[in-house]
């Protein structure tokens, strides 16, 4: 994960205009392949991120045979933060069809929105830790309250890196840039926040099996 970040980062970061801006082409013909570069290495990020959330289920699966187990209880709070991501996706994919249109004004009005929402879901998933530990539900206390902050950590882990990427490409349409040099990193953003809903719900559906 470490090298494709650095990659990702090396292509948007450290190489020239010109460079960056060039698409990948395989062979010329019928089936040339004509994406950015940039692209490309987010679908290559998507896999190894998909590769570590399942190994994490697959590793909470089988922990939970153990005889030490215990009954996971959620905080109601996770629904509500469930819903807010839910609106951040939204307003992301909202943000892309306004790129499409060529209206800046909906693209920063929508960069806006998803991001105040994504924040809101990471600040929700911190009430619901301070709800856990209040509880004495220790991240240390049992196997089960390990996973859950485990899980949700990664999570919002990733969130926060897609956070980064967000709060440059908003930086730039603020600043009056033209929709087309904003369209690709935008597009970008919003495949990597469905990915995120995605996952969460695949995370959330999880936990929901083994609360109490």
């Amino acid at each position: 994960m470490a090298v494709v970040v650095g990659w990702l980062l090396l292509q948007t970061l450290n190489v020239k205009p010109w460079v960056s801006q060039r698409s990948v082409a395989t062979v010329d013909g019928d089936g040339a392949l004509q994406l950015p570069t940039v692209k490309v290495g987010l679908w290559v990020f998507l896999a190894v991120a998909t590769s570590l959330f399942a190994l994490l289920i697959s590793a909470y699966h089988m922990r939970m045979m153990e005889t030490d187990w215990i009954r996971l209880p959620l905080p109601k709070v996770l629904w509500l933060n469930t819903a807010v991501l839910v609106l951040s996706s939204v307003a992301m994919h909202w943000t892309q069809a306004a790129a499409r249109r060529g209206q800046i004004d909906g693209v920063r009005t929508g960069l806006i929105a998803a991001g105040v929402f994504a924040f809101s879901f990471l600040a929700g998933q911190l009430w619901a830790w301070q709800q856990m530990d209040a509880s004495g539900y220790f991240l240390t206390a049992n196997p089960a309250y390990s996973f859950f902050y485990l899980l949700t950590a990664v999570h919002g882990l990733h969130l926060l890196g897609g956070l980064w990427v967000w709060g440059r490409t908003t930086v730039k349409v603020l600043r009056g840039v033209e929709v087309a040099k904003v369209r690709l990193s935008v597009e970008l953003c919003t495949l990597y926040w469905h990915y995120l809903l995605l996952v969460w719900l695949v995370l959330f559906a999880v936990l929901l099996q083994t609360h109490t």
